[in-house]
C-alpha cells in the first residue's frame, strides 16, 4: 500500500535541503539515504534521498534531483509516500494508517449511521476523526472513551459519542437559533 509518510516544508539553507513533516512511527525505515519516495503530485517525483539528518528536533532532507534551494521552495507542501506492507508492518491489531481508515463507514454503538471517514487531523493534544455526514463534516475526538472499536478489515469505525457532539447545529435550529431567547 502507497502510504504518507512526510510533507515537504521549507527550504533549509541554500544547497536544497528541506525540512520534512514526518508522518509515520518509524523515519528511520521510510527516510535513509538511497530510498525512492513517490510523491503527490506525481509530477515532482519520484524523488531519492541523497541526505538525511536532524537539526534541532527538525528532519532535513536533501534529493538527488534537487541541485539548489530555488528548486526545493518549489517542492512545498509535496507530500512524500513510501509503499508499505501494512499486513507485516504491525504486531497489534489495534495499530493502524491512517490511510487504511480513509472511506471507513462511522456508526454509532447503537448501529446508527454517522457518516464517512473524510480525514485524520494530527493535532497535538489529540487526533480527530473528520466525517462527512448529511448534513456537513464533524469532527470527532480519536480517543478509546468515544472511539472504542476500528475494524479495518471491514471498514467500520464504531463511535460512543457523549451527548451533544453529533447534533450541536441541529439543536441550536431547534430552539430558533442562537438569539431566540433574547
Amino acid at each position: 500500500m502507497l502510504l504518507v509518510v512526510g510533507r515537504i516544508g521549507r527550504a533549509h539553507g541554500v544547497l536544497g535541503e528541506a525540512t520534512v513533516e514526518v508522518r509515520t512511527d518509524l523515519p528511520e525505515e521510510r527516510f535513509y539515504v538511497g530510498a525512492v519516495l513517490t510523491t503527490d503530485p506525481a509530477h515532482f517525483g519520484p524523488l531519492t534521498i541523497e541526505s538525511a539528518r536532524g537539526h534541532n528536533g527538525v528532519l532535513l532532507l536533501k534529493f538527488t534531483q534537487i541541485k539548489d534551494r530555488t528548486a526545493i521552495e518549489k517542492l512545498r507542501d509535496v507530500l512524500l509516500m513510501a509503499e508499505v506492507d501494512v499486513e507485516e508492518e504491525f504486531d497489534n491489531e489495534d495499530d493502524f494508517h491512517v490511510q487504511q481508515l480513509l472511506g471507513s463507514k462511522v456508526v454509532t454503538v447503537e448501529g446508527i449511521s454517522v457518516g464517512t471517514l473524510t480525514d485524520v487531523i494530527n493535532l497535538p493534544g489529540q487526533d480527530l476523526l473528520a466525517v462527512a455526514t448529511p448534513t456537513g463534516e464533524v469532527l470527532i475526538p480519536f480517543v478509546l472513551e468515544i472511539v472504542p472499536t476500528v475494524d479495518i478489515k471491514n471498514k467500520v469505525i464504531t463511535i460512543s459519542p457523549p451527548e451533544g457532539l453529533l447534533n450541536l447545529g441541529s439543536k441550536v435550529e431547534e430552539e430558533g437559533g442562537p438569539d431566540a431567547s433574547l
